[in-house]
């Protein structure tokens, strides 16, 4: 991570300040609600790519997420052992299951494992949970033991975008318990950044807020390319302009809190 120049190759997009709310790095937990419901048209279906196991069928996903869920399933090896239990999720499926929660397990059991409706990250539809493929299986807590196949679907998540996302050491940040069947998509490098650092969403995007297009940007250096990390701050008014550090490709995703962060990918030139 090395400071950059100030002064560098630029240009602006304007944002609307709605765009905040959306992206595959907001924030979604009991502080954050969802201010901005995901469209239809950003999802699919699992059922497009039948060699993924679901708990039922018509299961959805973000598209983007779905591919790269896929594309992990079958890099660890787990297409024909591990079950997509539960994806995306309306506000209604959420209030629904929560009251049932609350009447089956009981308020503390709920309080610790299933989120308020506006609160969940399954409303985004970048949040998965995975179980083992067996007879039965809990749709609040599946088993996913960290062993064999599981183990390896966890070591290959973040090389595909993917986080565990509530970790037992977090749980006070959360304010959710240990899920270790629950993955979030935030995309690479994030997800990357995020494992080795062991950070989760919440500290991952105050650690972002230190860097600045102005001053020095969050590098990481890779064989084929490297990647800017840079924070932009929402200015009052109805929209924002975001400077673009010049660049091959780029994506700019709200926090769902104040701004946006944004990602540059410049490929590196062979020598």
């Amino acid at each position: 991570m090395k400071p950059s120049e100030a002064e560098q190759q630029h240009f602006e997009i304007r944002a609307s300040n709605e765009e905040i709310f959306k992206g595959h790095l907001v924030l979604i937990n009991y502080q954050n609600p969802i201010r901005r419901p995901v469209h239809t048209n950003q999802l699919a279906s699992l059922d497009i790519l039948p060699s993924i196991k679901q708990l039922s069928k018509g299961m959805l996903l973000e598209k983007y997420c779905l591919d790269r869920f896929h594309s992990l399933l079958e890099a660890c090896g787990g297409i024909d052992k591990i079950i997509a239990v539960s994806a995306y999720r309306t506000k209604e499926d959420q209030s629904q299951i929560y009251k049932d929660s609350f009447i089956e397990r009981g308020s503390e059991y709920t309080s610790k494992y299933v989120a308020l409706p506006d609160h969940s990250e399954h409303q985004t539809g970048l949040a998965i949970d995975v179980g083992r493929l067996k007879s039965k299986i809990d749709f609040i807590a599946p088993s996913f033991p960290d062993t064999g196949i599981y183990r390896s679907f966890r070591v290959h998540a973040a090389q595909y975008g993917f986080i565990l996302r509530y970790k037992r050491e977090k749980e006070s940040i959360t304010r959710i318990s240990h899920e270790p069947w629950h993955f979030r998509y935030v995309g690479y490098p994030h997800s990357r950044i995020m494992e080795e650092n062991n950070l989760c969403l919440e500290e991952y995007i105050d650690f972002v807020q230190l860097y600045r297009y102005s001053g020095e940007q969050l590098t990481i250096k890779e064989e084929n390319m490297t990647t800017k990390i840079y924070y932009v701050q929402a200015n009052g008014e109805t929209s924002t302009n975001i400077p673009i550090i010049k660049c091959d490709s780029y994506s700019v995703s709200g926090t769902n809190r104040e701004g946006f962060i944004v990602t540059v990918i410049s490929k590196n030139l062979e020598i």
